[in-house]
């Protein structure tokens, strides 16, 4: 019905609007890192500069969930190209294929993206998959050069 406002589509705008929120809170109230190093408003590069957003998408005509993932490099500094990016990410897998240059696990709690090649400041990377729950993604480790 035109005009009707399902549970889904409340859940799906409230998804949308917690994750922007909490991005803003990131960019705003980030401090330095664990190891010393600046926050994505200094010069220097860390896993801090890496942002991992997923949410629901469509399901699969057979009724598998599926997610859509973003994976951004979102250091401010010119010449902060960001390799070897490394998600925690559990028994990870798929029903919908992914692109192994995309996204890969490697092993358990480990996968690669960009097939380890840099990001450079304000590229994104995204896929879908398809699974019956959504994955926690966490950066786990980059090399910054």
């Amino acid at each position: 019905m035109r005009g009707v406002t399902t549970n889904l589509d409340n859940e799906k705008l409230l998804t949308t609007t917690l994750l922007a929120f909490a991005f803003l809170l990131l960019v705003l109230f980030e401090e330095d890192d664990e190891d010393g190093s600046m926050n994505r408003m200094g010069e220097t590069c860390s896993k801090a500069n890496i942002d991992v957003f997923q949410g629901p998408t469509a399901p699969l005509p057979n009724g598998i969930p599926t997610y859509t993932v973003q994976i951004e490099n979102v250091c401010l500094s010119g010449s902060c190209l960001i390799s070897d990016i490394h998600l925690s990410c559990g028994w990870f897998s798929s029903a919908r294929l992914i692109n192994p240059s995309v996204f890969r696990r490697i092993c358990y709690d480990d996968c690669l993206v960009n097939n380890g090649e840099p990001m450079s400041p304000g590229q994104s990377i995204s896929f879908q998959y398809a699974n019956s729950f959504q994955y926690p993604l966490y950066v786990s480790s980059v090399t910054c050069s």
